[in-house]
């Protein structure tokens, strides 16, 4: 791989990227997912989880050879033009947007519910808007700096959960968790498995952007040992992370009445220890860590995907402009945040498809994830049978059998979804589509990679 003169300054350890992978997923544990109880209750969606959190252990085997052998900032533009060509690089590339871009509205939006649940006379949505502003600036001001923050965030975080784990665990009753746990019933039947379909993005969304820690290999020191190492402890913190939270939630008291919360954890803390408890405020404010450090992390990946396609030619050239003295890629932080906050904006009066905004949202950015999925997993296969893989530092192990379980299992959620979100579909292939007619498509410079 040769190193390109606009390359971005190399300043990430393995803590910092294990850090910016948790936090790009952390805020998934505290809301979002427990709108898949709506649809599949407490035990279909447990099963819709251990399925997925079996996908994306694959994935992230896999996203790790893929990443050590091209440690870009594109992430799968790179390695999907890499494998299949420059226009099939700019649709993976704009369905990563499309997943990053997303995503961190949905989080501000929690992020302004929790807020309101301290202070009921702050709007969410200003609060939602402000916290987006904050970040964004954050973001600009320097990766060594954002990074360190990111670490700090995410490590709260995780203490936190592990707190609401420890006080809610008196109240928890298996009795309470499966009641009505089939889709609302107490036995498995066709509508139950039709409620776990539809459950399937609230399940993705537990571990949804862990890849995105490829958008910043560019930046990673000695990107061939940390990335491995980050990205190994990441999804196993995560797995037990999801699965705790969920089950314990679930729980104690009754799941239906969380179904449809942006701050499920709170109010099941509430119903364990009382409305008044210092608790409760101790999770409504360390409980933002969780998702500050989402915020801060997918703005940080949407902005590093932005500027690659950018840098490429594949978007405006505008949109690679780094800043003269902090290098950090502040137009496309600034143009991504742009579409972020008029989706918060619409909050109070925007849904699709019978679901609220910040659900569609969550729906939106999974489509996007999904797609990314597929090509970077078909890619993978195309590298190694065109290329060979004695090269490789870091190899999938199980080859072929772990990415192709990726590959089939992220194509069959893909179908699912789009079988039960037709209107989110319709909006993500309109979003997707138009990387095949941009025009410059076939015309950016090459990316200089190999695999």
């Amino acid at each position: 791989m040769t190193t390109q003169p606009d390359a971005l300054p190399r300043h990430l350890g393995v803590i910092h990227l294990w850090s910016i992978a948790v936090g790009l997923v952390i805020s998934g544990e505290y809301f979002g997912w427990s709108y898949g109880w709506a649809s599949a209750g407490t035990l279909g969606f447990l099963v819709a989880t251990l399925a997925v959190a079996l996908m994306y252990l694959s994935l992230i085997f896999s996203y790790t050879e893929l990443t050590t052998a091209m440690p870009r900032a594109g992430g799968p533009f790179v390695y999907v033009t890499a494998a299949f060509g420059r226009r099939a690089g700019l649709i993976a590339g704009i369905a990563s947007v499309m997943e990053f871009v997303f995503a961190p509205p949905a989080i501000a939006l929690a992020i302004g519910a929790y807020l309101h649940v301290q202070y009921p006379w702050l709007s969410p949505t200003m609060a939602a808007a402000g916290a987006f502003c904050a970040f964004m600036a954050l973001n600009i001001a320097g990766v060594h700096l954002a990074a360190r923050f990111e670490l700090f965030v995410t490590v709260a975080a995780i203490i936190e959960l592990l707190i609401f784990m420890v006080v809610v665990w008196p109240g928890f009753s298996m009795a309470r968790f499966t009641d009505g746990g089939w889709a609302g019933s107490g036995q498995v039947s066709l509508a139950a498995f039709g409620g776990i379909a539809r459950s399937v993005p609230f399940a993705i969304w537990f571990f949804l952007a862990i890849e995105g820690v490829a958008l910043t290999a560019e930046e990673a020191r000695d990107p061939h040992r940390t990335l491995p190492l980050a990205y190994v402890a990441s999804i196993f913190t995560l797995v037990a992370l999801a699965l705790g939270v969920m089950v314990l939630a679930g729980g104690v008291g009754d799941w239906r009445a969380l179904a449809d919360r942006n701050d499920p954890l709170p109010q099941a803390m509430r119903i364990v220890v009382g409305p008044h408890s210092g608790y409760v405020h101790m999770l409504v404010w360390l409980g933002l860590f969780g998702l500050i450090a989402s915020l801060h992390g997918i703005i940080m990946g949407y902005s590093r995907q932005i500027y690659a396609l950018a840098r490429d030619g594949g978007l405006p050239r505008l949109l690679a402009h780094r800043h003269p003295r902090l290098g950090t890629p502040w137009v496309a932080t600034l143009a991504g945040g742009a579409i972020g906050i008029i989706a918060i904006l619409c909050d109070d009066f925007a849904s699709f498809g019978g679901q609220s905004l910040t659900a569609s949202l969550v729906t939106l950015s999974v489509f996007g994830a999904l797609i990314v999925y597929v090509l970077t997993m078909a890619s993978l296969f195309r590298l190694r049978r065109r290329d060979g893989s004695a090269h490789l530092v870091w190899k999938v192990p199980g080859f072929p059998y772990v990415p192709a379980f990726a590959l089939l299992a992220a194509s069959g959620a893909l179908v699912l979804m789009g079988v039960f979100h037709p209107v989110a579909l319709g909006i993500a292939v309109l979003f997707v589509g138009g990387a095949i007619a941009l025009p410059g498509a076939e015309n950016g410079r090459a990316t200089g990679d190999s695999f």
